[in-house]
């Protein structure tokens, strides 16, 4: 299994982004499927999640609203959407796949494969 995430980049305030990932894999459609995201000096933190058939999303309290995860299990991708971003959005997005869940996880240790991540940098 790998993961190519794409589509970070710099950005102002209340611009948006749409972050691919890209997954090898023949059962894509049977995992489910995250983004978490890294800033400088913190520690990972869960963004969003969608389950094996997209029937199902969470998010986290900071991008509810704003930010829409999506997926296309036939071009093997997932595909965050981020709207009016704001400067504490700035991180390292990364893409993370729980091969042997269908269900959607917040839990960082129940994803088995993760993407090198994407930059994404917000300036007010």
């Amino acid at each position: 299994v790998q993961l190519q995430a794409s589509g970070g980049g710099s950005v102002q305030t209340g611009a948006s982004l749409r972050l691919s990932c890209a997954a090898s894999g023949r059962t894509f459609s049977s995992w489910a499927m995250g983004w978490f995201r890294q800033a400088p000096g913190k520690e990972r933190e869960f963004v969003a999640a969608i389950s094996w058939n997209g029937g199902s999303t969470y998010y986290s309290d900071s991008v509810k609203g704003r930010f829409t995860i999506s997926r296309d299990n036939v071009k093997k991708t997932a595909t965050l959407q981020m709207n009016s971003l704001k400067p504490e959005d700035t991180a390292v997005y990364l893409c993370a796949a729980a091969t042997a869940w269908r269900r959607l996880s917040t839990l960082e240790g129940e994803y088995d494969y993760w993407g090198q991540g994407t930059q994404v940098t917000v300036s007010s």
